[in-house]
């Protein structure tokens, strides 16, 4: 199937609904073949009976979808570096038996907020727990994609790359998003132009920061510099998926939430503004048509 631009493009299928009902019609009206798993109903997939699980697996299968990346609440928001670091185990193992039934092999972490410890001891305590889920991931068969987000690797463009540097294996790579930077105080584009190397998939958000607070827009529309990150990624020859994130409804973090057909009407027009918006950025190149 032929395209105006060169990406399969994606999502956060939370973003779309909280039942699968509701994210399956989001991705299907929307033309896109592939989804992201954070939740349904609020449950992250490794708190869900195995039975629901099988369920979903069978509709996704009957949908057509594939799921790229399930998102995982390791090393997040919610679990800074002294919560217990068998949580996070248990949710590795668990996730790891699902991916392979879903053929799913790249799981979303990030890399513990601090907790009031020094920088030093925050920085090792990171690395060493991360040595630890590499190992189990690679054990597993499947990869572990740092966001640029909460958590020390998360902190700045230097501490990513230290901290991939450190873990040296491939088993560990990198999700960069373009709007994270709004949020946690930094230039995106400029954090990319350093860790691009390591970069194996692609959240696309936007915002802009009005007082003290994050008002996130339609990609192209706030300060988060979505087509130089994009041309970036494209001209250094990232041909993976681009996932949309809108948070326009649901912000887990926040403990913001959405739901109804507002937030599926939402997650679609996002959807298609973006999938208008890189026609327009790709119009000119080769000839427009991309397979």
């Amino acid at each position: 199937m032929s395209r105006q631009h060169p990406y399969l493009l994606s999502g956060l299928g939370d973003e779309a609904g909280q039942s699968l009902g509701e994210q399956i019609r989001a991705h299907l009206d929307l033309g896109w073949e592939e989804m992201e798993l954070r939740s349904l109903q609020g449950e992250f997939l490794s708190d869900w009976d195995y039975g629901v699980f099988l369920g979903v697996c069978r509709d996704l299968a009957a949908a057509g979808l594939r799921v790229t990346v399930i998102d995982s609440r390791i090393a997040n928001w919610s679990r800074p570096i002294t919560a217990p670091f068998e949580q996070d185990e248990e949710e590795l193992r668990i996730l790891a038996d699902r991916m392979h039934t879903l053929g799913s092999r790249n799981v979303r972490v990030m890399s513990y907020p601090n907790d009031g410890l020094p920088e030093d001891e925050w920085r090792d305590r990171v690395v060493e727990r991360m040595h630890r889920l590499t190992e189990l991931a690679a054990k597993n068969e499947i990869v572990l994609l740092h966001e640029n987000c909460s958590g020390w690797g998360g902190e700045s463009a230097e501490n990513c790359l230290s901290l991939i540097q450190k873990i040296n294996h491939p088993a560990f790579r990198l999700l960069f998003d373009t709007g994270n930077g709004i949020a946690y105080k930094y230039d995106a584009f400029q954090f990319l132009q350093q860790v691009w190397p390591y970069v194996e998939h692609v959240h696309i958000k936007d915002g802009m920061r009005k007082r003290s607070d994050t008002i996130y827009t339609l990609p192209g529309e706030g300060h988060s510099k979505v087509r130089e990150c994009v041309k970036w990624l494209y001209d250094h020859d990232y041909r993976g998926i681009l996932a949309i994130e809108p948070h326009l409804h649901l912000i887990p973090h926040l403990q913001q939430s959405g739901g109804g057909s507002d937030m599926s009407a939402s997650y679609i027009t996002y959807g298609r503004h973006f999938e208008r918006w890189l026609a327009d950025m790709f119009s000119s190149t080769e000839g427009g048509v991309f397979i």
